[in-house]
């Protein structure tokens, strides 16, 4: 599903790459975006947010497919498009607890709490494991499905988006114990290579001083 949205992405963003535009630009209008869906999310319009989270969704796909198909991929771009989804991110939940504690949802507040932290770890595991060198790309709910799952829910009515928060909260932190098990196999496979090539050496060392006693 991710590559067939990644294809799509390419496609509307086409014309963009041939005017020029830069893939930052677009980064940072759907941040702005976010920043409106969490201001009418926090007056308690939780449908009209649903539409606007789904919307401003599309430019974590938009950025990226321009920066492809324009082939102006940089370093920055990638760490500001990371920075700027996690500023998103915690500025939605952060208006959605307002909503609830105004309304004294207090479970509802609880969830959102959950999926706070469940995100954070998803974002910190992949961060960690790129710093020694590994992969952790991997997991059932990276933000492309928490927004859709969030913005679905938000779309409906009240009890949708409090099983929308459950589900994201469940599946933020499986997501987080799935890059966990990923980088513990690589450094497991890592740690095992390793330990051949150390044996190899040891064998190789050893050949040479019985053929040069």
């Amino acid at each position: 599903m991710q590559a067939w949205a990644r294809r799509v992405a390419e496609g509307i963003v086409s014309p963009l790459a041939r005017l020029g535009v830069d893939p930052n630009v677009v980064t940072v209008v759907g941040f702005l975006l976010n920043i409106v869906t969490a201001a009418v999310l926090a007056t308690g319009h939780l449908s009209s947010g649903g539409v606007l989270l789904l919307i401003s969704g599309l430019f974590d796909l938009l950025d990226g497919a321009l920066a492809r198909v324009s082939n102006s991929q940089s370093d920055f771009g990638a760490f500001l498009d990371s920075l700027l989804d996690r500023y998103s991110e915690a500025t939605i939940l952060l208006a959605l607890i307002y909503v609830f504690t105004i309304r004294h949802h207090t479970a509802d507040v609880l969830l959102v709490y959950l999926v706070a932290v469940g995100s954070i770890l998803i974002s910190y595991a992949r961060a960690r494991a790129e710093s020694l060198g590994l992969e952790a790309k991997i997991g059932i709910a990276p933000r492309p499905e928490r927004v859709l799952i969030l913005g679905a829910g938000l779309l409906i009515n009240g009890d949708t988006t409090a099983i929308a928060l459950a589900l994201l909260a469940i599946l933020t932190h499986v997501t987080a114990l799935q890059r966990l098990l990923h980088v513990w196999r690589q450094t497991r496979a890592k740690s095992a290579d390793r330990g051949e090539r150390q044996s190899r050496l040891k064998a190789t060392e050893a050949r040479k001083r019985r053929a040069n006693p």
